[in-house]
């Protein structure tokens, strides 16, 4: 699964860039230590893809840590992204390809 999820990650943060939503700066730090789930408090939800998801995943698969189980972030973001945001199917699909990762096989 490895593989593939750097490629699903590498996919997403392309369309982040495609789509003007990768940012330069970093936020603080303390906005980057909220307790909330995605950062609700001091994050945009797309921020919360760059600066917390990604590199998370990242770093986990460089240590060859566990990955998250049965973990689902589309759902989310069908819900935090309005159709007016820039790339916001593709973005969707990503997160849905994503999400197909983690969760359990039902067979």
């Amino acid at each position: 699964m490895t593989p593939l999820l750097l490629q699903r990650l590498e996919q997403l943060e392309a369309l982040l860039r495609d789509h003007h939503h990768w940012q330069e700066t970093p936020p603080s730090a303390s906005a980057l230590a909220s307790s909330q789930p995605f950062c609700l408090d001091t994050l945009e939800p797309l921020e919360w893809l760059q600066w917390v998801l990604i590199p998370r995943m990242r770093a986990l698969i460089a240590a060859q840590q566990p990955l998250p189980q049965n973990f689902a972030i589309a759902p989310y973001f069908e819900i935090a992204l309005t159709a007016a945001t820039p790339g916001h199917a593709p973005i969707l699909h990503s997160l849905t390809q994503l999400d197909a990762l983690f969760m359990d096989d039902p067979a």
